[in-house]
């Protein structure tokens, strides 16, 4: 492998009635959460993707399929240590990562901050290596309708010296 990497990642899920709603690792107050077979933190899926691909292993689903019971409910900060062990493994770290969310509600700023420091924790790193951005889809398709919440990453990885 080079020493530098670069990795995107996406997720979409739909929004859900009686489910918490966690983004980046944060609990974010909302009348729904997102529906999925974990804690559905599309933002850590997005991430994790990112890692993955930056790294060419694949994808979430192939490491933690949604067939799997063992991964019912988890919260997706658990997987995303798993992901940084094989990153660590493959002799890297996280340079930068930049984020976005993509959603009509909630607002995101209010917890823009807290994102950032969840993400930078779970990764090892700065909060100035963490980038979280949000924007809506002003009422265009399921995310536009505020039926679902979509998230992105790119990640660059450098090779540990």
């Amino acid at each position: 492998m080079t020493g530098l990497r670069i990795g995107s990642g996406q997720d979409i899920h739909a929004f859900a009635a009686g489910r918490e709603l966690w983004l980046g690792g944060v609990r974010i107050p909302h009348e729904k959460g997102l529906a999925g077979h974990s804690d559905a933190d599309a933002l850590v899926h997005a991430v994790m993707d990112a890692i993955l691909g930056a790294l060419a292993l694949g994808d979430i689903g192939m490491h933690f399929p949604d067939t799997d019971a063992r991964y019912k409910g988890i919260s997706s900060l658990e997987l995303l240590a798993r992901v940084r062990q094989l990153m660590t493994e493959a002799g890297f770290r996280v340079a930068n990562l930049d984020t976005m969310i993509c959603c009509e509600t909630p607002k995101i700023g209010p917890h823009r901050e807290a994102i950032r420091r969840s993400l930078a924790q779970a990764l090892g790193v700065g909060t100035d290596a963490v980038s979280v951005k949000a924007g809506t889809r002003e009422k265009f398709d399921a995310v536009g309708r505020g039926e679902a919440l979509e998230c992105h990453a790119v990640v660059l990885l450098e090779r540990v010296p």
